[in-house]
């Protein structure tokens, strides 16, 4: 039996955190559920926060990482087959403009290479980005955040709501025609599923065609599935020239990223020494995400009638709870955001969901998130909100 205030002593005396932690235990994970150090069945709402999509500990899928006989590791300068493979799939499912993929080993690296690669075609260096937004946790992009204490690169800031006015505020400062890159998820989960308008991306968009900006796409959290769609970035028609994709893609059975880009783009990276990825797509990890695409793509029509079924239960069964103060209930999908005007009320929600059995987040005090499996069936999905409904 693992004693929670021992492994907790050890965990704050080795390892480094940003001071957040989740009292849970964790021993296994199957379907919607994580089962604790202590045998006890957590209903999971959370996904790793928009990693685990198809659910975990999925047959299919861990048998085909089972039998995997390949190297144990690859140069990243030679040719090997399922490289090829990945990256001839995400050219396949992702807007028919891009092309190349870009070896990375997880989210936060995969926009790294795309403000790299902006950077380089366009010999500018200012950015736009949503104020608040989260795009990783290395010096580029927390910059590109303008995180307190990092201002390593120029970015502009454009404050939600994403609609015409702000579309226009973005073709203003691009008209000056010396930002390198505009960067935005499709739709904004980080800022508590933030849905922008339809005359907001064909502004922004647009004009980046227009001002010779390059215009990225941050799928991380938001692709394979989580919206309803295999991408969000197909509810408004886009085609960006740079996607960057994580999380999902490898469904948690693997660590791996990619940014895929136009041709164009791509052309830019072929100097020396530009881009390299030690860990990119290591062997293991490429067979278990191609494991996790085939899965998805082979089940792709009911996953998403499940989303979009589960996605009107959810807000229904949102809708009627007795909140103590009156929330919005965002939802796009299986991406969900209940925010409140009532600071610490949305974290007070979530301590008391643990203690009952199910994993829910907080972005802010003001907002708390769900996202579950897509897979996830009406009787977990009911069970969880049962409890939810009974911590309010």
């Amino acid at each position: 039996m693992i004693h929670l205030v021992k492994l907790l002593d050890k965990d704050k005396k080795y390892l480094g955190r940003d001071g957040t932690y989740i009292p849970l235990v964790f021993s296994k994970t199957k379907g919607s559920l994580i089962i604790d150090a202590y045998g006890n069945k957590i209903i999971d709402f959370l996904s790793g926060w928009n990693v685990g999509n198809v659910g975990w500990g999925v047959a299919e899928i861990k048998n085909e990482i089972k039998r995997f006989n390949g190297p144990d590791y690859v140069d990243p300068y030679s040719l090997y087959k399922p490289w090829v493979d990945l990256a001839e799939i995400l050219a396949k499912i992702t807007p028919s403009n891009l092309v190349k993929s870009f070896r990375a080993t997880g989210g936060t690296e995969a926009v790294e290479i795309a403000i790299q690669a902006a950077i380089l075609h366009t010999k500018r260096s200012k950015f736009i980005a949503i104020k608040d937004s989260y795009h990783g946790h290395s010096i580029a992009t927390m910059s590109l955040m303008k995180r307190p204490g990092f201002n390593f690169l120029d970015s502009h800031q454009i404050e939600i709501p994403l609609d015409t006015k702000a579309g226009r505020e973005v073709e203003k400062i691009l008209s000056k025609g010396d930002i390198a890159a505009y960067i935005s998820e499709p739709i904004v989960l980080n800022l508590g599923v933030e849905i922008p308008t339809q005359e907001y991306f064909n502004l922004v968009q647009n004009a980046c065609k227009k001002y010779g900006t390059v215009f990225i796409i941050d799928e991380v959290a938001t692709g394979f599935g989580r919206t309803g769609k295999l991408f969000a970035s197909e509810y408004y028609d886009l085609k960006p020239d740079i996607m960057c994709l994580g999380k999902g893609l490898t469904g948690g059975y693997g660590a791996l990223g990619s940014t895929i880009m136009t041709e164009e783009l791509a052309k830019s990276m072929e100097v020396d020494f530009s881009f390299y990825s030690t860990f990119g797509w290591h062997p293991l990890n490429t067979i278990a995400t191609i494991a996790n695409l085939k899965y998805l793509l082979k089940y792709k029509n009911s996953i998403l009638k499940n989303v979009l079924a589960m996605s009107k239960y959810f807000a229904y069964r949102l809708s009627k709870m007795k909140f103590k103060y009156n929330p919005e209930i965002r939802i796009k999908g299986l991406a969900i955001a209940v925010r409140f005007k009532k600071e610490d009320y949305a974290q007070e929600i979530v301590n008391k969901t643990l203690e009952n059995h199910l994993l829910i987040s907080t972005l802010t005090p003001y907002v708390f998130t769900l996202f579950p499996s897509l897979t996830i069936d009406k009787d977990t999905a009911k069970k969880g909100l049962d409890i939810l409904e009974y911590c309010l």
